[in-house]
């Protein structure tokens, strides 16, 4: 079982309790983990601040308690969506090929998935993720990485099989 760790990061309206899509996208997100029997261990909703969000993905992957922070929004254009440098601040190593994965599904639906800033990366054995704000886009994005994200997962837990059974002629 993988721990997951569910973050959620959005707008000043929703910190602010004008709008009400968090809590929307929290649970579409959380199903889809838990379809995966993974388990989510920590929510959270924060503001779009830099620092605010810096420091939570420094807690939590530092704590050494999950495998996998997924974000959710503060990735588009608006000057307030600052996830993915706070994000590129704390990782140690980038993993761009999921969010190319990402982008590449979610072109398929809409042409707005250009505009999507998201990153991924590494931080001690965290795999840090981040997904649109948008519940359905979050879910889409999510899904096109799902298949690999066990084994990244236990590659980064360096477990003794993570390389078992793959490239075979």
């Amino acid at each position: 079982m993988y721990h997951l760790d569910g973050t959620d990061v959005l707008n000043e309206k929703y910190y602010r309790g004008t709008a009400s899509v968090c809590p929307e996208c929290l649970k579409k997100i959380a199903a889809v983990v838990q379809e995966q029997a993974w388990q989510v261990v920590k929510t959270a909703i924060i503001s779009d601040d830099y620092e605010k969000i810096k420091d939570t993905l420094c807690d939590w992957s530092d704590a050494d308690e999950v495998d996998l922070i997924l974000t959710s929004g503060g990735t588009g254009f608006a000057p307030r969506d600052v996830t993915p440098e706070a994000t590129k601040a704390i990782i140690q190593r980038e993993a761009p090929g999921l969010t190319e994965v990402m982008r590449h599904a979610s072109l398929k639906i809409t042409p707005h998935a250009m505009l999507s800033r998201s990153i991924a990366g590494i931080r001690n054995k965290t795999l840090i993720i981040n997904l649109p704000g948008s519940p359905k886009a979050g879910v889409e994005n999510l899904t096109a990485i799902l298949a690999v994200l066990p084994h990244a997962i236990e590659l980064l837990q360096d477990h003794p099989d993570a390389e078992s059974g793959h490239h075979q002629f």
